[in-house]
């Protein structure tokens, strides 16, 4: 490959959703439209891999084991009428930390006043709901969502051979898994937003050397809330990007969590999940994205130094 496809004067700031971004699981509006009991559903979810187990299955895929278990609500009439356009409706009655929606406009903000000509650009990589995430008060800030989705018409046996829109007729109900993201699989969306699959012709496994890329790791930042996201935390951080652990001041638990991964060195920060313009958090994205602005505009002075030809000295 010759030439840069991309600027790499773009900033990304990659958030985990649930417990990060909103208090409480994306799901409970769901769970609250339908009369089901919340607690019980994940009961039920972490009783699953033991009870497959016991059946003769060897691996199972505990961190989205929530999706077949929706569909098999539905496929009780549990759910009934639930399609991708009620998850994105529900998705309005999702609840944020304090200083959201708006942080996300004020960082842009931050970016655009200290470098015009760079981009802050806010992406989520969740094992959530896609839908619910299109259809909450967050998703007109972001750029990029990645996030399992279901499919409403499952293209049936023969459908090459039948009309295009012969497998949607009527309303539909979720029925399949279309797009799946789980703890490990976060990784490869990271590697897409790194590389710029979302934004041009080039997919996740071409090979692009590091200085091409659309957003180098070094200009990427990860914040999320726990364990599950250490495959994530270790990518970014080990290739020089910054990471941050952001806990509930009301849970101690939280609070032990993101502390533990800050001491055993996954992430370089932890900080209470309070966005508001002053906080702790606040703070330190500013400092972080500040500190990648400086960098991109070192870099291209460096860039033109070496790019100008300079006159021979006469003397």
């Amino acid at each position: 490959m010759s030439g840069t496809p991309f600027s790499s004067e773009v900033i990304a700031a990659v958030w985990d959703f649930d417990l990060t971004l909103s208090p409480s699981y994306m799901q409970g509006p769901l769970f609250r439209a339908y009369g089901i009991d919340e607690e019980r559903f994940w009961l039920e979810v972490r009783g699953l891999s033991q009870r497959y187990r016991q059946a003769g299955l060897e691996h199972i895929a505990d961190d989205t084991m929530y999706l077949n278990h929706l569909l098999t609500y539905a496929q009780h009439g549990l759910l009934p009428g639930l399609n991708n356009a009620r998850l994105r409706q529900l998705g309005s009655e999702i609840d944020f930390f304090p200083g959201l929606p708006a942080a996300f406009a004020q960082l842009q903000d931050f970016v655009a006043q200290r470098a015009p000509d760079i981009r802050l650009e806010h992406y989520v990589v969740s094992n959530g709901l896609a839908e619910m995430i299109r259809g909450s008060a967050l998703a007109p800030s972001l750029d990029g969502i990645w996030a399992c989705e279901f499919i409403e018409h499952p293209a049936p046996p023969g459908y090459l051979d039948a009309p295009a829109d012969s497998t949607r007729e009527g309303a539909g109900i979720i029925s399949q898994p279309g797009y799946i993201i789980d703890n490990t699989t976060k990784t490869r969306a990271i590697f897409e937003i790194n590389k710029g699959s979302n934004k041009g012709d080039i997919q996740v496994n071409d090979h692009i050397p590091h200085q091409q890329r659309r957003i180098p790791f070094e200009q990427m930042i990860y914040i999320a809330d726990g364990p599950s996201d250490i495959p994530v935390f270790s990518l970014i951080r080990q290739n020089g990007g910054h990471t941050c652990a952001v806990y509930d001041p009301q849970k101690p638990e939280s609070y032990r969590k993101a502390n533990q991964l800050q001491r055993q060195e996954r992430v370089h920060h932890h900080a209470p999940a309070d966005y508001r313009q002053g906080s702790p958090l606040w703070l330190w994205l500013c400092e972080t994205i500040g500190s990648c602005v400086d960098e991109i505009v070192a870099q291209r002075q460096q860039q033109l130094q070496r790019s100008v030809g300079r006159t021979p000295s006469s003397y």
